[in-house]
């Protein structure tokens, strides 16, 4: 969830509100790095992986070198694979990445959703803009469905 679409769609399906996570890792008020907010800006949704799914660990994360490292000993170990195995690529590695931007010291959690965040914006712009795009679709959509019920009858 990072956008009015998202928010919409969940309103619709009864929901009262939504997780945007990795939406709010690119705002200005946000006290991580500034590679790691330029990188969730850069990238798309093809640029996230699953990993430690053998180990009924799984979590989607943003590809950079620490990811390969996993990966590939994910691959080689196949089953036998333990945390010990990548414990330097997620272990303890969330300093180095979020406060220094060492951004390819090993995996940090990152949604699907990065593809929809191309901008940094204040916590205040971002939420009064989803709400105001918001508000926009769902009155179109409301006001067409109105219009063809007054139509029909």
């Amino acid at each position: 969830m990072a956008d009015a679409r998202s928010l919409v769609a969940a309103l619709a399906l009864g929901a009262e509100g939504m997780n945007m996570g990795t939406r709010f890792m690119a705002t200005q008020e946000a006290p991580i790095h500034d590679h790691v907010k330029q990188a969730i800006v850069a990238a798309s949704e093809l640029d996230t992986r699953l990993v430690m799914r053998s180990l009924r660990n799984t979590e989607r994360v943003l590809t950079n070198a620490g990811v390969e490292r996993l990966l590939a000993k994910e691959k080689t170990l196949g089953a036998a694979l333990k945390f010990e195995d990548i414990i330097e690529e997620v272990g303890g590695v969330y300093p180095a990445i979020m406060q220094r931007g060492e951004m390819d010291a090993g995996a940090w959690s990152c949604g699907m959703v990065v593809g929809l965040i191309h901008d940094v914006p204040t916590c205040r712009e971002l939420i009064e803009g989803i709400v105001a795009e918001a508000e926009q679709i769902i009155r179109r959509r409301l006001e067409g469905m109105f219009a063809r019920q007054t139509v029909a009858a």
